[in-house]
């Protein structure tokens, strides 16, 4: 009967991670863009984000999910790092749903009343709609049926034998057996990868009376700490923005762990005391449901006063080529009281911001025209960019001369030139290999003349040296004139069939481009211009005080 109870046991643990997986991937479905759209909206304020972890997290019932998507967002510069923190420490409050799930209708329902017919409705929506919302209903639905006959299962395995997992041989050893169960957590969480499954297991013994309820609150503990090692695993090799995410996760579990074992007395007491004020019955699963959300709210409470520094930390660790590149090494804080010096590091760093996207286009410019490689920084421009409109937000909130506020409306409109051309700069290759299968004709010989007059142009415009020279309106003529020549031969060569359509559309589109960069890399070249006859090197563009 023992190895009964045990295959029980664990095919009921293998039922409720299938049951989680079902629901979390229908929700996850369901919630459609209301998923990325409420996280978007925590771009404010701490509670905002907060706040968005917690309900996001309840809804699609997946953590990973909701840190995945943050992490998203602070790599495409939607969210910054210290706004996703709030996203991802609301997470941690939104898991603690699930064991209110479970000790509040899990452990009470009768499989056939409940779990079976969640599962054949939901199976009918996802069948009658496989592709629809309807469908990821009824794949969110049959996830809940199957978890609750998980849960049955786990209850009837431990029932079949007590020995089945004899965490109740750990108990009655004072602060050993506290630790002992902080272990078992961490070490279940591990096993399974999953806190949830070793959550309602710890619900089944403390409701079954097999354990204590202080040393279930120190597995609870174990299986909150246990989470962090999968975080770790799972972002080895990941990006940076990711690796911090993790490292966020590990230090406020284990931060949180620390605390609340130390406190341990008291959070049971409080459990207690609020169990009665909310008139909730004294069932051992509800009261740990609770400890679960007293224990993450407490992190929360950890986490308010130090997260300033922990973003700092974070920042510092797991830097990449591209983010030391793309670090500001004249705008900062202090400078932004004094408009006037503002503007000055401001110019000084869109040299460096032009640099780098006309660093990229010439790069892909030199490849387009068969050239030798050029080296290529451009992938730190959008995260100068972005630094450069934070600081430049910090600026307009002081008090500043009018030709101070002139100076830094234009070099707003040099920095829209710039994220255009990072914009457009990919596109210049897509005609790569159309240019090398026509090698030896005519048109071979033209778009190279083209794109190597380009790579001039921009080589021209280029600010690496210092200042970049603008174009005259004869270069830019000559210029033109020749993208039109290519342009009228590229259409004709596949009017007659001399080349493929797909190729003359790829060439097009990569010359159309070339063309549009350099517009606006000239215009960026003639601004910078201006600003550099008007304001002499080391001179400040107002007398601006704080």
């Amino acid at each position: 009967m023992e190895g009964i109870g045990i295959g029980v046991l664990l095919g009921g643990v293998g039922l409720f991670l299938l049951g989680m997986a079902l629901m979390t991937d229908g929700l996850k479905m369901a919630a459609g863009p209301a998923l990325g759209a409420i996280i978007s909206a925590s771009t404010q304020t701490r509670w905002r984000g907060l706040l968005s972890g917690i309900v996001v997290t309840a809804l699609v019932q997946s953590s990973s999910a909701v840190t995945v998507a943050a992490i998203g967002f602070v790599n495409a510069g939607l969210l910054t790092l210290g706004q996703s923190l709030w996203v991802l420490f609301g997470s941690n409050v939104g898991t603690t749903m699930t064991g209110w799930l479970v000790a509040l209708v899990g452990l009470k329902i009768k499989v056939e009343a409940a779990a079976l017919p969640l599962i054949a409705l939901g199976m009918a929506l996802r069948i009658s709609g496989p592709e629809t919302r309807r469908g990821a209903i009824g794949g969110a639905l049959t996830g809940f049926g199957v978890l609750f006959l998980g849960i049955a299962f786990i209850q009837q395995g431990f029932a079949g034998s007590e020995q089945a997992l004899d965490l109740a041989s750990l108990s009655g050893r004072g602060v050993l057996s506290v630790a002992a169960f902080v272990l078992a957590g961490i070490l279940l969480t591990v096993l399974m990868q999953a806190s949830a499954a070793a959550l309602v297991i710890v619900l089944t013994l403390a409701q079954a009376g097999i354990i204590p309820l202080s040393e279930a609150a120190a597995a609870v503990i174990g299986a909150n700490i246990g989470t962090t090692v999968t975080a770790a695993i799972a972002v080895i090799g990941a990006t940076p923005n990711a690796r911090r995410a993790a490292l966020a996760h590990v230090l406020f579990n284990l931060l949180t762990g620390v605390v609340a074992l130390l406190l341990l007395p008291l959070m049971l007491a409080g459990v207690a005391h609020l169990r009665e004020a909310f008139a909730l019955e004294s069932s051992p699963a509800v009261s740990l449901a609770l400890f679960h959300t007293l224990f993450n709210l407490l992190g929360v409470a950890l986490m308010w006063p130090l997260t300033g520094r922990l973003t700092l930390f974070l920042q510092g660790r797991f830097r990449t080529r591209e983010e030391e590149v793309g670090r500001p090494q004249y705008i900062d804080h202090n400078v932004a009281s004094v408009p006037s010096l503002a503007a000055d590091a401001l110019r000084r760093e869109m040299l460096r911001l032009g640099a780098m996207t006309l660093g990229g286009v010439r790069a892909r410019t030199a490849l387009l025209a068969g050239q030798p490689t050029l080296p290529d920084d451009s992938a730190a421009q959008p995260g100068l960019s972005q630094a450069m409109r934070a600081f430049l937000t910090e600026v307009t909130r002081h008090a500043m001369s009018a030709r101070t506020a002139s100076t830094l409306a234009l070099l707003l409109r040099i920095q829209a030139y710039y994220d255009l051309c990072q914009e457009l700069a990919p596109d210049i290759t897509l005609g790569c290999e159309a240019v090398d299968a026509l090698a030896g004709s005519p048109l071979h010989a033209e778009l190279g003349a083209l794109a190597s007059h380009a790579g001039q142009l921009f080589a021209q415009f280029d600010p690496a040296g210092g200042q970049p020279q603008p174009a005259t309106a004869e270069q830019l003529a000559a210029f033109e004139a020749e993208y039109q020549a290519v342009k009228a031969a590229l259409l004709a060569a596949g009017a007659d069939g001399r080349l493929a359509i797909a190729a003359m559309d790829a060439l097009t589109r990569s010359f159309s481009v070339l063309r549009r960069i350099v517009d606006q890399a000239a215009k960026a070249a003639r601004l910078l211009d201006s600003l550099r006859r008007e304001v002499p090197a080391g001179a400040l563009p107002g007398n601006d005080t704080a």
